[in-house]
């Protein structure tokens, strides 16, 4: 029971990093202090992307779930809604790389506009 709490925490935790990942840029416009946990997280991203590595999360999370005795993922909130959008159908490299070129396209233009404020002043 615990293993399979432990799965559903490490999937939603997942699913937040990825979030952070893409949109964490635009809290930095508010609180500059967050670009420290920030880039290392986007080049983190956009590296187990572009590498084609397995997140150590996905290893953590399909550990729980065989410790749970869960072959695959059962009807719930978390299976449903979240395992999609972290683990997408058809992802295939071309997927990858343009979604690694997404969040760093994205990022960096956030990026730019930060540096351009603060030379401003």
């Amino acid at each position: 029971m615990i293993d399979a709490i432990l799965a559903d925490f490490v999937t939603a935790l997942h699913f937040a990093f990825i979030l952070f990942v893409v949109f964490g840029g635009i809290a930095v416009i508010r609180w500059p202090w967050i670009a420290l946990l920030h880039l290392p997280a986007a080049c983190w991203g956009i590296l187990i992307e572009l590498m084609n590595w397995t997140c150590p999360l996905t290893k953590l999370e399909t550990n729980y779930r065989q410790a749970a005795g869960l072959s695959g993922y059962s009807d719930g909130f978390i299976e449903q809604y979240l395992l999609p959008v972290i683990y997408p159908s058809g992802l295939t490299r071309t997927v990858q790389f343009t979604l690694a070129a997404g969040v760093l396209i994205m990022n960096a233009c956030v990026y730019a506009l930060i540096v351009h404020r603060y030379r401003s002043r």
